[in-house]
């Protein structure tokens, strides 16, 4: 044990009288310890300590019975079901200096860090998704369900392979974006038990690929049908990089991916109200914790909503976890407590996610005859519902089919928000908003790595410097009852959202560029079979691939002359804009090449002068005709931004941090 774990066990010890709560983390192992600097002067000292813990769930108790295949888990001498997960805790090393919040922020793809922080927060993050394997990333190790005699659990699989190079030999049979993680084993190698076809495009019938031209083997190295794998696919004479292929087999041995869900729950619940594990190791923040937060952005923020939705908010032993929660540029649920489920995917063909309960408020899903229904049933229950601060953008309504959440299945009218919850749209940004800081310097390299190609250039607009100034509104509604800002996002009755076409949304005759015709993500009726819980997005799929029962109506909000949105919360870079900055975008190259390039969104700078708009026609008025010059861009940046603070969207020091870089951009010099 270091020496900064022993004086926070110190501090803990007079503290070690009260009984240890229900929580079945029953053992918290902490593997290293070090220490972290201030984030400024004055700010505590930190310590952060890695490790891993351990759990127990019974799978008779009601808070677990949901979780999919858990009575079919293999079970301990205690009749209970168990897992192990990795977690990172950041907390001042004085007790005294600790905020009272714990911020326990979802891993997305098992990536996330914990840091020192000036505010004297305490920082979580630990890991949920079973099916990562990958070194270094936040994990967890769940058990495989089995049949009844121990015979395999199976059911059928499905996997999407596109743009694969014709020089591939084989290709490994893994999904999800980022770390792609792989998919269960077959239960048979005999193609024949299997199914494999190919398309040129999503409106193309599939076509089958014969038994004698595809195999479970790995080609690499050895030619067509290559060495048995089943692992591997492979195609005789290699693959088209035109086509889609889309493999469906019997699976076997599915992860019960569920108890991630439990994981985060028993951790956060025996942080804030454990006082020692069942091996007697205290619990390193036991009565520093008064509002604990959870976070999480994209894949993790479906992860929030599926957590409250299927009531895991609630710890076992009754009490509430979380008290507040920011689910961030999140449309979805996660298709995790779902038998082999895919909870890195994200919204592409076939892929379970919109098929559930997508709003907060009461709504009767009629379109999909799915009767009625909130993300906040199972919570208003047991009163343990946090309170929420939604957050999202433009790219989530182009790309990752979230109009429903705002206007339901069959778009008539907005679904009101119940008191609990406030929404604030980031207008004209990519997923997640850029994180360039919206000024861009000549030759900035302005997109993520492994980025799909598209044809505009990438949208600089951020949204995290409002993101802070609302994390800070949600902070202080949990922690003082202080009542945020009303919600401001796009809505049916002011006239904000209309059909995605270009017509509809106002958008500028811009010649020689694309337009947002047919770059939305439809939002598809999926039917998964019978044995589907739909409301839930949980429990079994028994059909693959699913039927689609057709294309149900989303609605993108409209554009003013300049190409760019007015609802919601913009940023002082879209109220001081250089350009279009758009949700959506073209795929430049490969399968699917000229339709929307998947969530992310664009960049139409403005002309420099007036002259040079007039000879491509643009109606957009130029950068000198809208600032005049480098210092009168800067003063309007610098007037913006504090308007902005004024109003409670920016925080002061995010807003000195803009105009540096305005100034620092190359912007009419």
């Amino acid at each position: 044990m270091t020496k900064h774990l022993l004086l926070a066990t110190a501090v803990l010890t007079a503290a070690l009288a009260a009984p240890a709560a229900d929580a079945r983390l029953t053992h918290l192992i902490v593997e290293t310890s070090e220490a972290a600097a201030p984030k400024r002067a004055g700010a505590p000292a930190y310590v952060i300590l890695r490790g891993h813990y351990d759990g127990e769930l019974d799978p008779r108790d009601v808070h677990n019975r949901i979780i999919t295949d858990i009575a079919a888990a293999p079970r301990l001498a205690n009749g209970k079901v168990g897992y192990r997960a990795t977690f990172a805790i950041a907390m001042p090393t004085d007790a005294a200096r600790r905020s009272g919040f714990l911020m326990y922020d979802v891993p997305n793809r098992g990536n996330g860090t914990v840091a020192a922080d000036p505010d004297g927060h305490i920082q979580v993050i630990s890991g949920w998704q079973g099916d990562l394997d990958t070194a270094g990333a936040q994990t967890i190790t769940v058990p495989v369900a089995h049949g009844s005699r121990g015979k395999p659990l199976s059911g059928p699989v499905l996997q999407r392979f596109v743009n694969v190079p014709a020089n591939a030999g084989s290709v490994a049979i893994a999904g999800g974006l980022g770390r792609p993680t792989p998919r269960p084993l077959p239960m048979s190698l005999d193609v024949h038990k299997a199914r494999l076809t190919r398309q040129p495009d999503e409106t193309a019938t599939p076509v089958v690929i014969a038994g004698t031209d595809w195999a479970f083997a790995d080609c690499r190295t050895t030619p067509f049908p290559g060495r048995p794998d089943p692992t591997q696919l492979c195609v005789r004479g290699g693959f088209d990089p035109s086509q889609a292929y889309t493999l469906t087999y019997q699976g076997k041995d599915p992860k019960v991916l569920g108890i991630g869900f439990a994981a985060v729950r028993d951790l956060n619940a025996f942080l804030r109200f454990g006082v020692a594990d069942d091996a007697g190791t205290p619990n390193p923040v036991a009565r520093s914790v008064r509002w604990p937060i959870v976070t999480g952005t994209s894949q993790s923020g479906n992860f929030i909503r599926s957590f409250i939705a299927l009531g895991f908010n609630q710890a076992e032993d009754g009490h509430r976890v979380f008290d507040g929660a920011n689910p961030n540029v999140a449309a979805r649920l996660l298709p995790l407590n779902v038998r082999f489920g895919l909870p890195g995917g994200a919204a592409s063909p076939y892929e379970a996610g919109s098929e559930g309960t997508l709003w907060w408020g009461r709504y009767t899903d009629r379109a999909r005859a799915r009767g009625v229904s909130s993300l906040l049933d199972r919570c208003h229950v047991t009163s343990t519902c946090p309170k929420i601060v939604e957050t999202f953008g433009s790219a989530e309504l182009w790309g990752l089919r979230m109009s429903p959440d705002l206007v339901g299945t069959d778009a008539v009218a907005d679904i009101p928000l119940p008191p609990e919850v406030r929404r604030y749209y980031f207008p004209s940004v990519t997923h997640s908003g850029s994180y360039i800081g919206g000024f861009p310097v000549k030759g900035e390299v302005t997109t993520y790595p492994g980025a799909p190609a598209c044809t505009l250039a990438a949208n600089p607009n951020p949204s995290s410097d409002t993101r802070r100034a609302v994390l800070k509104m949600l902070a202080d509604w949990v922690g003082t009852g202080k009542e945020p800002a009303a919600s401001r996002y796009p809505m049916l009755a002011a006239g904000d959202l209309v059909a995605p076409t270009a017509k509809a949304i106002g958008w500028p005759a811009l010649a020689g560029l694309p337009t947002p015709d047919g770059k939305i993500n439809d939002f598809v009726d999926q039917d998964f079979g019978e044995g589907f819980g739909y409301r839930d997005l949980s429990g079994v799929i028994t059909r693959q691939p699913p039927r689609i029962r057709g294309i149900l109506p989303s609605r993108v909000p409209r554009v003013n002359g300049d190409g760019n949105e007015t609802a919601g919360v913009p940023s002082v870079q879209l109220l001081v804009p250089i350009g279009t900055y758009t949700g959506w975008n073209v795929l430049a190259d490969g399968y699917g090449k000229g339709g929307g390039c998947g969530f992310a969104g664009g960049f139409i700078p403005f002309a420099r002068t007036a002259a040079e708009r007039a000879t491509t026609g643009d109606p957009r008025p130029s950068l000198t005709e809208r600032y005049r010059d480098h210092a009168g861009f800067v003063a309007r940046v610098r007037a913006v931004a504090a308007q902005q603070v004024a109003a409670g969207w920016l925080l002061a020091e995010d807003a000195g941090r803009i105009v540096e870089q305005a100034e620092k951009s190359d912007v009419l010099k």
